[in-house]
């Protein structure tokens, strides 16, 4: 007897179960077929041959989206002074610049999607380690989060335009949100685009031969579609 219900069956019956679809066609197919009653994220599921045991097979990197994420994005900044002033004005909302804001966070205060330091101020932030850590929102330089005071407005600013962070899980696959399945097939084609852009830059030195294995698009309630491996690695980001 099947776990799924009765929609995601007649989903699924839409997918030509050994095809390898084009990405704009499995963008266009996940949208087909949606059936539930919220805006379901679509997101991209990738295997790869890499070993996360080994130190030289590591993906850990940022991607704009420049089609954004649908959604509004919460924004924590670590800062003082005029950085701190900076970071109002670029629209955080919410500032740590207190030892009480601090003391706030290692209480248990995680209302916010993103959180960005800089550097200055990661002596303190390094106290939080165990609050943010686990759901991965400890700012961090490799994706961009740490930065010096004069560049805190622009990481606000990429933080909210749809800014990705991307890494290897401990089963070497990634998982990214493209956007929601409300956007236009054309615009998370475009998100798609940049994202593959990103993984071949990322491509750690340490990976053999196709790095990337298998390329699968989902909604939050769908079925996966298959995509064609060497198709959606060779696909070029208008920003590239």
């Amino acid at each position: 007897m099947s776990k799924h219900g009765k929609n995601y069956e007649n989903a699924s019956r839409k997918i030509e179960a050994d095809k390898f679809y084009s990405p704009r066609e499995a963008l266009e197919l996940v949208k087909e077929m949606k059936f539930a009653k919220f805006d379901e994220t679509v997101e991209v599921h990738v295997r790869t041959s890499l070993d996360p045991r080994q130190a030289d097979q590591q993906i850990r990197d940022v991607v704009v989206l420049p089609k954004g994420l649908g959604k509004t994005v919460r924004v924590l900044v670590f800062a003082q002074g005029e950085a701190a002033a900076a970071a109002r004005a670029a629209g955080a909302d919410f500032v740590a610049e207190t030892d009480d804001d601090i003391a706030r966070i290692q209480g248990g205060f995680t209302d916010f999607d993103v959180a960005v330091g800089t550097t200055d101020m990661m002596g303190k932030v390094g106290r939080l380690g165990r609050v943010l850590g686990p759901r991965n929102l400890m700012p961090n330089p490799k994706a961009g989060t740490v930065v010096q005071p004069g560049d805190i407005a622009q990481a606000i600013e990429a933080a909210k335009a749809g800014r990705v962070e991307f890494r290897l899980d401990k089963t070497a696959n990634i998982h990214v949100p493209l956007g929601k399945i409300s956007f236009s097939a054309e615009d998370l084609y475009v998100n798609l685009a940049a994202l593959m852009t990103a993984l071949r830059k990322a491509r750690p030195s340490g990976a053999k031969g196709l790095f990337v294995r298998k390329v699968t698009i989902a909604s939050t309630m769908g079925p996966g579609v298959k995509v064609d491996v060497n198709a959606a690695v060779s696909m070029e980001s208008e920003a590239a």
